[in-house]
């Protein structure tokens, strides 16, 4: 016979091992953040003593050292967040667009079967065409400012969200689709309930791919005709050979896409918990 303490111990015990596999989770994370920082902290530091014993140029690789002082002239100077937000400003603008932009386009293709089929082959084209030659068109067209750097972030970014979209609401369990038919939906409502909330992990993907695509398509806009910005302080820094700028433009471009993909993971948890 069971004792009367029997649920008990066994609520007990798998409340026990519940804490244990938990602990074993976090303890897991807890390596790998503080294996990517170790491996960050090495390389800098692997970085500063190769070229401050000569190993490798100083001049051509910069150092971490110089670097720093380099990005804290900038802060002296009162120019550092002006260039970096006037880049991220650019960036966030073109991403916005070209993902929300994208989402509807890829709506209106799902909507209708005819315009999917008759849009399918220039999708194609224009996907595999380098958008970044269509950079000196933007300028001549828009005008070399803002603008065309924004609408080169969004023609980069424009057309993957488009067809990954696209792809997540056609792979959407057509069963689920003819249940809500069924129960008399119509097709705002079957896009609404079923297909939206089915394709937010696609979208969420399409958002971290955007991510990267509007930063390059930034930073080649900002090569072309920008007066300030990352990329201008990158492409000045070759230009009169001070390599610790460019290396700090890169860092400091590096940090703010890095922070960029961070918001998106936020948002997708954000949606998944919700």
């Amino acid at each position: 016979m069971f004792s009367a303490s029997s649920p008990k111990n066994v609520t007990e015990e798998v409340s026990a091992e519940q804490k244990a596999y938990l602990a074993k989770i976090r303890l897991k994370r807890s390596v790998i953040l503080l294996t990517q920082g170790s491996i960050i902290v090495v390389f800098f530091i692997l970085w500063e003593l190769l070229a401050g014993w000569g190993i490798i140029d100083a001049f051509l690789t910069s150092q971490p050292s110089r670097i720093y002082r380099t990005i804290m002239n900038l802060y002296q100077e009162g120019v550092l967040f002006a260039h970096i937000g006037i880049t991220c400003l650019e960036t966030i603008l073109g991403f916005l667009l070209g993902t929300i932009l994208g989402t509807i386009i890829a709506m209106l293709l799902w909507w209708s079967d005819f315009l999917a089929k008759v849009f399918e082959p220039y999708l194609v084209v224009l996907n595999s065409l380098p958008k970044i030659a269509l950079a000196p068109i933007f300028i001549v067209w828009i005008g070399a400012g803002p603008s065309s750097i924004i609408v080169m972030a969004l023609a980069i970014s424009l057309i993957v969200t488009i067809m990954e979209v696209l792809n997540g609401f056609i792979a959407v369990d057509p069963d689920k689709v003819k249940l809500v038919q069924t129960f008399g939906a119509n097709r705002w409502q079957t896009f609404i309930k079923v297909i939206l909330p089915s394709s937010f992990p696609t979208i969420i993907n399409a958002l971290k791919i955007n991510v990267g695509l509007s930063w390059v398509g930034v930073i080649v806009g900002e090569f072309l005709v920008s007066k300030a910005g990352i990329g201008y302080l990158i492409v000045y820094g070759g230009q009169v050979f001070q390599l610790d700028l460019v290396m700090a433009s890169v860092l400091i471009l590096a940090v703010a896409a890095a922070a960029m993909y961070k918001a998106v993971v936020y948002l997708e948890k954000f949606l998944v918990k919700w």
